[in-house]
């Protein structure tokens, strides 16, 4: 890894005069600048951008060699990202990922830092080097990795990806006609590994579907998918109705979804069949279509309209949780240590998911946790219980953070005095949005 020889603070203090000159680029006028300024001007500003990014990877390895997202409670590099820069985790995956490769090469980091290459570059080159057999020498990695960085200047990381697949028959071809199986291997491997799926919440009634499948895996998915989304469904439609292919396949999917939920072949999570909850205000259900009424909610914390919640009223599959002016009292004191369907259920449409400060991870991966444990006097009630994700649960039955249920009946926690000397009470805004 490329070490800056300045001191910490002379870093900050370049970092903001840099941030200073950007300012006054982003501001400068544009119109006066000829064809080649712009496309030169594009050029360096890529540049900038991932020396930027080589910058990131630098400091977050640095943090990460402290212990600093450890030390503030966080399950993964990512999601500290997340909780100090408010990244996406997929940023936070991908910056984590690219200070990984720099740990691993000064060839790759020096590349990225001189603006000669791009971060995204960096990881397939990285990627490609680790899929060597494991008897290739380290002449032959670094060989391979220079040639790479070399084609990098001709080749977007798509191609690069495939260059690097067989890079080995380039600067090995003996090598490579031996070990072709063990690279088809390695690729299944990385395909397997690497599988990934996110529902992320875009904040306008949309949520955008990401990730990654291996060859078999999505060949299972198309087979499964094909059926309900062929062009012939909507052959009787009226064209100004008809689907597009991305439509079709996103109907299918939760087609899909919504049979095996109907077919009761899905496991318990937390101790409840596969459902989906909406808790809709009694003012709801009686008010006529087109008046004003409370929005009802769903048990993942997104608002529906009036009218898509009474006709999730009517689905067998949607359990509806009607709320009077007063609520429902659910508490069962002292006479059961575990808690009821009821009472987690109530645990749900209150916190959403874990209530740690931060955490994004959804109730059916969290416990019910007795704020004042069972065994010291806690009842096993609403007013004493929250929802932790397994991590959190270890971390506040074993280190110094504290949880309380505070006046408005929401969780609040308390940080160690070395995470906040003035141990200020930190709520979860993820999954509530005020």
């Amino acid at each position: 890894m490329v070490v800056c020889l300045c001191q910490p603070v002379g870093v900050v203090e370049e970092l903001e005069q840099v941030r200073g000159v950007l300012a006054e680029c982003g501001e400068a006028p544009l119109w006066s600048c000829s064809d080649p300024e712009v496309v030169d001007g594009l050029t360096q500003a890529w540049a900038c951008v991932q020396q930027a990014l080589a910058i990131m990877a630098h400091l977050i390895r640095e943090a990460e060699t402290r212990g600093i997202p450890q030390k503030e409670a966080a399950s993964s590099t990512p999601v500290w990202l997340r909780q100090r820069l408010r990244t996406s985790m997929w940023e936070g995956k991908r910056l984590a990922k690219l200070a990984a490769a720099f740990d691993h090469s000064p060839a790759l980091d020096a590349a990225v830092t001189k603006g000669e290459i791009s971060a995204e570059q960096a990881c397939v080159i990285a990627e490609s080097i680790t899929d060597l057999p494991a008897d290739a020498g380290i002449d032959t990695r670094t060989q391979a990795e220079s040639l790479l960085i070399n084609y990098a200047a001709d080749f977007a990381p798509g191609t690069l990806g495939k260059l690097g697949a067989r890079i080995l028959a380039h600067v090995d071809p003996e090598a490579a006609d031996r070990h072709d199986e063990e690279a088809l291997r390695k690729q299944d491997e990385r395909a397997h590994r690497g599988r990934g799926f996110t529902l992320s919440p875009r904040g306008d009634g949309r949520v955008r579907l990401s990730g990654w499948l291996d060859t078999t895996a999505a060949a299972i998915v198309n087979a499964a998918l094909d059926p309900l989304c062929h062009p012939g469904r909507d052959a009787t439609v009226e064209a100004g109705l008809a689907r597009t292919p991305e439509q079709r396949r996103a109907d299918a999917l939760v087609d899909v979804c919504t049979r095996v939920m109907r077919g009761g072949e899905l496991p318990a999570s937390g101790g409840e069949a596969a459902q989906v909850v909406v808790t809709i205000p009694i003012d709801t259900l009686r008010t006529e279509p087109g008046e004003a009424s409370p929005v009802a909610v769903l048990d993942t914390g997104a608002p529906v309209s009036a009218a898509e919640a009474r006709l999730l009223a009517c689905d067998a599959q949607i359990i509806p949780s009607v709320l009077g002016t007063e609520g429902q009292v659910l508490d069962v004191g002292r006479a059961r240590r575990l808690f009821t369907a009821s009472i987690r259920r109530a645990l749900v449409l209150r916190d959403r998911g874990c209530t740690f400060p931060s955490c994004d991870r959804p109730a059916n991966w969290s416990d019910g946790h007795h704020v004042k444990p069972w065994a010291d006097g806690g009842p096993t009630a609403l007013s004493n219980a929250c929802l932790l994700c397994r991590h959190h649960h270890r971390v506040i039955h074993r280190t110094d953070w504290q949880v309380r249920i505070a006046s408005d009946g929401h969780p609040e926690f308390i940080p160690p005095a070395d995470v906040d000397p003035q141990r200020r009470p930190l709520r979860n805004t993820f999954h509530r949005r005020e």
